[in-house]
C-alpha cells in the first residue's frame, strides 16, 4: 500500500506495522508460501487508503509502516518461531504498535499471536480470535512436528495467548487428519462455523458470525485469515486448497461485519504465488489485510 518503511520513521510512534514472514517450512502439501509476502506487497500497490464500505480513511486514522521481512530459520519450525518472535518484538519504537504479519504458512501466526498478547498487556484469559480458514489447525503433531501450519491454534491455546471459548473458525470444510482435531476444538469450546452453515442459507451462517461478534464485544481480538478460506476458484494460489469455499465478495463482507472490533494483531497467510500466475490470490490477500485495518479504524474513529 506504499506505506513508508519503518526504518525511515526514526522514533515516531506507529499504530500498525506490516511485516512479512517468508517461511513455509511448516507446510504439509504444496510449498511456496515463502514467496507470499513479496506477492502480497506487489498486489497491494493498487490499494488506496479509503474504504467506501466502512467510510474510513486509513491515512487519517493511523500511522502505518512496512517493517520489512523477518529473518527465518527455514529448516526448523520451532527455531523459526524464536527467530521471528525476536524480530517482531523489536518492531516499532512504540510497544503499543499492532502488528500485521504476511505469510508464509500458517505456522507463523503463533509468533504474531504471542507478540499481540504481550502488547495487549498479557490478559490472563488470552485474546479473542477470529479465524477464517478451510482447516481447523488444531492438529497436535504431523510427522512428529508440533509447530507446523496445522497446529498453530492448538499451540496458541496451550500457551494461554488465545481464549478458546472466545475463538471462532469460519469456513472450515473438507477432510480431517483424524477426528481428534474436531474433538479437541469442541472440547475447548471453540465456535465452529463450517461452510455447510452458509451453503443452503447464507444469511443463517452470517447470523452465527454476528452472534460471535456480539459475544466478543470490545474485547481485544486477533484476526487471522488463511486464503484457503476462499474457494480455489477465487484463490487458487495456496498450498492446501479445499473446494467449496467462500467467494471473494462473501469473505470480504464477513470481515466487514466486525467493523469497530478492537483488533490488536492480525495475519494473512498461505499465499503461494507460483500456483496462481494471475496473482488473483495475492490481490485478495492484500485486500483482506486492508479490510482488517479498516475494521480496527472504525473503532478508532468512533
Amino acid at each position: 500500500m506504499r506505506f513508508p518503511q519503518l526504518r525511515d520513521l526514526g522514533n515516531a510512534a506507529t499504530d500498525w506495522i506490516v511485516y512479512g514472514v517468508p517461511f513455509d517450512g511448516g507446510t504439509t502439501f504444496h510449498p511456496g508460501a515463502r514467496f507470499g509476502p513479496r506477492a502480497i506487497r506487489d498486489a497491494s500497490q493498487y490499494l488506496k487508503a479509503a474504504s467506501m464500505e466502512l467510510e474510513v480513511d486509513l491515512s487519517l486514522t493511523f500511522s502505518m509502516a512496512d517493517g520489512g521481512d523477518s529473518p527465518v530459520a527455514p529448516y526448523a519450525c520451532a527455531d523459526n518461531l524464536e527467530v521471528v518472535t525476536t524480530f517482531a518484538q523489536g518492531l516499532g519504537a512504540d510497544s503499543a504498535a499492532h502488528l500485521l504479519a504476511l505469510g508464509g504458512d500458517h505456522s507463523i501466526s503463533l509468533t504474531n499471536i504471542r507478540v499481540a498478547w504481550e502488547r495487549a498487556g498479557r490478559p490472563a484469559a488470552g485474546l479473542a480470535a477470529l479465524i477464517f480458514d478451510a482447516h481447523l489447525d488444531t492438529v497436535d503433531t504431523v510427522w512428529g512436528e508440533s509447530y507446523g501450519h496445522a497446529s498453530f491454534l492448538r499451540r496458541a491455546i496451550e500457551d494461554g495467548c488465545i481464549d478458546a471459548s472466545r475463538t471462532a473458525i469460519v469456513g472450515i470444510r473438507g477432510s480431517l487428519n483424524t477426528l481428534d482435531d474436531l474433538k479437541y476444538a469442541r472440547d475447548q469450546n471453540i465456535t465452529l462455523i463450517p461452510m455447510s452453515s452458509f451453503i443452503d442459507d447464507f444469511a443463517a451462517g452470517e447470523r452465527t458470525v454476528l452472534q460471535f461478534r456480539d459475544r466478543i464485544g470490545d474485547a481485544p481480538v486477533y484476526f487471522s485469515c488463511d486464503v484457503d478460506a476462499a474457494d480455489p476458484a477465487c484463490a487458487p494460489g495456496t498450498g492446501t486448497p479445499v473446494c467449496g469455499g467462500f467467494s471473494s465478495a462473501q469473505l470480504l463482507g464477513l470481515i466487514r461485519r466486525f467493523a469497530g472490533a478492537q483488533v490488536v494483531g492480525a495475519d494473512v497467510v498461505e499465499v503461494c504465488p507460483a500456483r496462481d500466475l494471475s496473482q488473483n490470490t495475492a490481490m485478495l490477500a492484500a485486500q483482506i489485510a486492508f479490510e482488517f485495518l479498516c475494521v480496527d479504524a472504525v473503532g478508532r474513529r468512533a
